[in-house]
């Protein structure tokens, strides 16, 4: 734009305004807005760090439990693992002599071994196929489905406690409840509790009764298949068992991994119902010694807590490999229905 007219008696001269103020005014206009987006933005980062201090305040005890309860404790039992330590005396270091001794020299380390893979190997299929069953069952839209779903999943909130366990070794006594249901058909019954060959066939009894927790994950897989597909499945003729082979088992193998898992997790270190019916001794014949409860006598009635965390450490190992490989071969049979 031209410069500014400025009229005065019989002419007009152009006022020109000093050289390089226009860019000065423009420069200061700048910083201006400039300082005034500052001052907007200034506050609203104060906030942010505030909040950001806010919650690492309310993160911090989670943090101090992480450090304090499970890290350090886990660390320290690493450590112990190599040594020789009672309890009463300063841990004196041994190397790998804990697990020398462990895999070569302790044959009730091996039984412990043998009856958790045992427990595990049969109570977790049978957890999952029971779960299963009664989940495809329940959503076929019967009345009164939450009482139904609320009364199979109780067991599963007292399966693991001692009342069950003490209730479970009466029910399986010489005179327990089984042998009075078989009395009335004429069977002598014994006591399955006090037999090396049922002991543990009724700590995995238990373990199966309590399945509503897999069925409740179940059901809720069950809902989120989608509807159009068994009605495609019913156009082209399919049947029930077609369409549960075809269309609702694969889509469920997802929820089958998951559950899987927890559970295969959940009976390695199951330990609570073998203490309690076998008094603490994984009897009779130690046919009930599960590997924790052999871990928990090393470490607690035998006072050899060095040699308790290493079998800690080996439990861990094995849980480890034997996720990793599920995982590893999830692949091969875990159908996603997007098509991953």
């Amino acid at each position: 734009m031209g410069a500014p007219l400025q009229q005065t008696a019989g002419s007009t001269t152009a006022v020109r305004p000093p050289a390089g103020s226009t860019r000065r005014r423009g420069h200061r206009g700048l910083a201006g807005r400039g300082d005034v987006g500052a001052g907007r933005r200034r506050p609203r980062s104060l906030r942010a760090r505030r909040e950001q201090r806010a919650a690492y305040l309310f993160l911090l005890p989670w943090f101090a439990g992480l450090l304090f309860i499970t890290i350090g404790p886990m660390l320290a039992s690493l450590y112990l693992s190599f040594t020789e330590f009672n309890v009463t005396e300063t841990p004196r270091w041994i190397g790998f002599e804990n697990y020398r001794e462990m895999f070569t020299e302790d044959p009730r380390y091996w039984q412990s071994v043998r009856v958790t893979l045992t427990y595990v190997v049969i109570s977790v299929p049978l957890v999952l196929t029971f779960a299963l069953t009664l989940a495809v069952v329940l959503n076929r839209g019967l009345r009164f489905l939450s009482l139904y779903r609320s009364l199979y999943y109780l067991p599963s909130l007292m399966g693991s406690s001692v009342a069950i366990a003490i209730l479970w070794r009466q029910v399986f006594g010489a005179d327990g409840l089984v042998n009075a249901v078989l009395g009335v058909f004429g069977i002598e019954g014994r006591s399955w509790i006090g037999d090396p060959e049922s002991a543990l066939s009724t700590l995995i009894a238990l373990h199966v009764w309590t399945f509503g927790s897999a069925m409740i994950i179940f059901l809720a897989g069950l809902r989120q298949i989608p509807t159009d597909l068994y009605e495609s499945a019913l156009i082209d003729g399919a049947g029930t068992w077609q369409r549960f082979r075809h269309i609702t088992l694969p889509l469920l193998t997802p929820i089958i991994l998951f559950n899987g898992i927890l559970n295969m997790i959940s009976s390695f270190q199951a330990f609570t119902p073998s203490y309690v019916v076998s008094n603490g001794t994984g009897g009779p014949a130690d046919s009930t010694l599960f590997y924790t409860l052999y871990l928990y006598q090393q470490g607690f009635t035998s006072f050899q807590m060095g040699y308790a965390s290493a079998m800690a450490w080996a439990l861990l190992g094995a849980i480890a490999v034997c996720t990793g490989l599920i995982f590893a071969t999830s692949g091969r049979w875990v159908f996603y229905y997007d098509g991953r």
